[in-house]
């Protein structure tokens, strides 16, 4: 579960690693954009919102944007809240269209009870799992985080949190708190024999415990399933392509997305994404 580099929060807190320079990187690295995008867009299949429907989201660790970019791509509103001025700064610099706030996760999310129809995180919670003054003790900022992610969502919504745990014992550390502060749900592997392609999601439910959706894997009878993801992933350009929204294109990547996400969907033809004409 670790890897044999160095991870990012052993080398300090969070406001300090993410300066100016690693801000840049995600602006201008092909690569970090185009995987941090194929993780946004995993995690909000796994949130499994209403379809057609615009969500207002929560994104923590949103970083310099590029989450939320594809959130609203999608149609969603969205707030993002970062610990790291940095970053901010370079998601202004963007012009990405959610709201932006500074603050800290470890301290809680100030907002009113049941804002938000979902939350999705990507690569931040473990960095709750480290103390950097002694202040700091991981379990108590886990549950405040997760306590208060609880009270901000509305009942019965999803929080879907992709995370890097350093080990098996720092992944049970977080779920413990997550299950302490009235979730339910579990953790979705993709993709789990492949050392570089192998993530983790965290699912988080607000309400009653329903189905935790398939994770991802090479094996090709997955596609035999009803309910199966396939492998292939929709491929988004972030770099940037923006298809328009209700065209043939996006129609047909909207349908894709239901149908991993193991939803009935009716068959693509020739009239699919066709605008009707007026009925008089």
């Amino acid at each position: 579960m670790a890897c044999g580099r160095k991870r990012p929060e052993h080398g300090g807190p969070p406001e300090l690693y993410y300066d100016k320079n690693e801000a840049q990187k995600y602006v201008r690295n092909s690569r970090m954009i185009d995987v941090q995008t194929k993780m946004t867009g995993r995690a909000l299949e796994l949130l499994c919102l209403p379809e057609g429907q615009p969500c207002y989201l929560l994104d923590i660790g949103c970083g310099s944007g590029l989450s939320g970019d594809y959130l609203s791509d999608e149609g969603h509103y969205w707030v993002g809240i970062d610990i790291s001025p940095a970053m901010l700064d370079a998601a202004l610099d963007r012009e990405t269209e959610g709201d932006l706030l500074l603050g800290d996760m470890g301290q809680g999310i100030p907002f009113k009870p049941g804002t938000f129809d979902g939350c999705i995180s990507i690569s931040a919670v473990q960095w709750l799992c480290n103390a950097n003054k002694k202040s700091d003790i991981p379990a108590k900022r886990l549950y405040c985080f997760f306590s208060s992610l609880y009270s901000v969502l509305v009942r019965g919504a999803r929080a879907v949190l992709q995370l890097y745990p350093e080990n098996s014992e720092q992944l049970e550390l977080i779920t413990v708190q997550a299950t302490k502060a009235g979730f339910t749900g579990g953790v979705v592997v993709d993709f789990p024999n492949s050392a570089k392609a192998k993530k983790f999601y965290l699912c988080l439910f607000s309400g009653p415990a329903t189905f935790l959706p398939k994770a991802l894997t090479e094996a090709t009878d997955e596609e035999a399933t009803e309910s199966a993801f396939t492998r292939e992933r929709v491929q988004r350009s972030m770099a940037r392509r923006r298809v328009v929204r209700k065209s043939r294109e996006w129609v047909l990547e909207k349908k894709e997305r239901r149908r991993r996400q193991g939803k009935e969907v009716r068959p693509d033809t020739q009239y699919t994404g066709r605008k009707r004409k007026p009925r008089f």
